[in-house]
């Protein structure tokens, strides 16, 4: 548990978050409308989702069998018989003001997942996971609201997990490695930014070591990992202080404003909210065929976490490299394809880590976006090693091959950028810069060894990076003892 310490009292965290998620489908879950994000407000919408009397659901095969891989790839247990139920509200953006959701015989029960903070694992209990429809949204504007149901009956996935995590630095890691298991399994592009991925969080503080819960808050619009890590540290410091100045918590559901960096009450929830859930009368329970499950299982690829452990086996890489390797599809196949072609899987992965992430992050781009073939960055690390061109020229060549999609071959034979070894060009340059810095030199001839590197990095500025550093080290420190 982490602890917040205020006075002579200690505090204890926990934390529970709710997941949404919608699935990547072609058609909503009970209708044939069309999901594709971006169209123009209320132009895929049918008497289905927009709860016209009479209409009836029909449940969409592609997204109870997406549920599915998502629970089996959280070790849920897939219930025996499963059924939808109306939860009863009322609100705008709901149609037939009342959801199509599970309640009483879920999709799933029981899974789990394993987080990984300061090294050790802790594993995250799931509570459930349900299959449901989404909601229309709404836009508030300065004097009135306005509603699009083009997300209305959207399929979305319910993961709630039980009340384990104990800081935001565990929140973080839950959401972190909850994504890419989805992403792993290709079941929903995972955005938050276009609302396909949502987190609520559930909080509350007691004193160290008591049994009981304290009073919860609900987090609601967050729309980063980040921003729910923030969000859970700010009600944390508001909770403490009201316990320590002798106020009473009250439950209720709070929004985050990343601007202010705060949460604000939105509504009270003093009293359990009764949705007057019952059974869905136009859609019968059921259960999988064992069949089916078994093709879902064939479907699930290799995990986070088990591919995790074969890079550290198979390719030596540390916890970590290996870690960041995997942390997304897109780049732990990348890699796997680059070993292929180039067995150095450590310098493949530096390269990757380094100015390769760089680059996309800079850019705003995934592996996949950024069009850089495997065979390029392999060709251009065998250069490297035959000498070809230095790894200072390589870093620049690496941005000119993304730009222009041109081999690295092609591009160091085009702006003439091969590696100096001639030693009277280098020697040329070496004595030149002997001359410009006598200082330099002085200080190494009275025993600062480290005054090479400086001269060293001025030969090879000199040299617009090409000169072979191990002949430029070679030949200064011969002319300088």
């Amino acid at each position: 548990m982490e602890q917040e310490e205020a006075g002579d009292m200690t505090y204890e965290t926990v934390i529970g978050l709710e997941v949404h998620l919608q699935l990547k489908t072609k058609s909503k879950v009970f209708c044939g409308c069309s999901t594709n994000f971006g169209a123009e407000p209320n132009t895929q919408v049918c008497p289905v989702c927009l709860g016209f009397p009479g209409s009836l659901p029909v449940l969409n095969r592609d997204a109870l069998q997406l549920a599915a891989k998502v629970a089996i790839a959280l070790d849920c247990k897939i219930a025996p018989k499963i059924r939808f139920d109306r939860k009863n509200y009322f609100y705008p953006d709901l149609p037939k003001a009342y959801q199509i959701s599970q309640f009483g015989h879920p999709l799933s029960h029981h899974g789990y997942l394993p987080i990984f903070i300061d090294g050790k694992e802790k594993r995250i209990n799931i509570t459930r996971v349900h299959l449901e429809e989404d909601t229309g949204k709404l836009f508030h504007e300065k004097d009135h609201s306005l509603i699009d149901f083009n997300r209305s009956g959207t399929p979305l996935l319910e993961i709630v997990s039980e009340p384990d995590m104990s800081s935001p630095d565990e929140a973080h890691a839950y959401l972190t490695a909850l994504k890419s298991i989805l992403e792993y399994i290709d079941v929903s592009d995972c955005s938050m930014e276009e609302g396909s991925l949502r987190c609520d969080a559930n909080i509350s503080i007691r004193k160290q070591g008591a049994k009981e819960l304290g009073t919860k808050t609900e987090i609601k619009n967050m729309n980063s990992f980040k921003a729910v890590r923030a969000a859970l540290q700010y009600e944390i410091d508001r909770q403490v202080d009201m316990l320590e100045s002798g106020q009473r918590i009250v439950q209720e559901t709070r929004l985050y404003d990343a601007a202010k960096d705060i949460t604000e009450s939105m509504r009270s929830k003093e009293e359990a909210h009764d949705y007057r859930y019952f059974p869905e009368p136009d859609l019968v329970p059921f259960d999988f065929e064992k069949k089916l499950l078994e093709e879902i299982k064939k479907q699930i690829p290799e995990l986070p976490e088990p591919r995790k452990n074969r890079f550290i086996k198979d390719y030596k890489l540390s916890d970590y490299d290996a870690a960041i390797m995997v942390s997304e599809k897109g780049i732990a196949d990348y890699f796997e394809e680059c070993v292929k072609a180039y067995n150095k899987p450590k310098i493949i992965a530096n390269w990757l880590m380094g100015d390769v992430s760089a680059y996309m992050k800079e850019q705003g781009l995934t592996i996949n976006e950024l069009g850089l073939k495997v065979e390029h960055l392999t060709g251009m690390l065998r250069m490297i090693d035959a000498a070809t061109i230095t790894g200072k020229v390589a870093k620049t060549l690496l941005n000119n091959i993304i730009k222009t999609g041109t081999s690295p071959e092609a591009l160091v034979k085009e702006k003439g950028l091969e590696q100096i070894s001639d030693t009277g060009e280098i020697e040329k340059a070496i004595d030149s810069v002997i001359l410009e810095n006598q200082k330099m030199v002085s200080d190494f001839k009275g025993g600062r060894d480290n005054a090479i590197m400086a001269l060293m990095g001025k030969v090879m500025a000199k040299t617009k990076g090409k000169a072979n550093p191990k002949k430029v080290n070679e030949i200064l420190r011969r002319k300088l003892t």
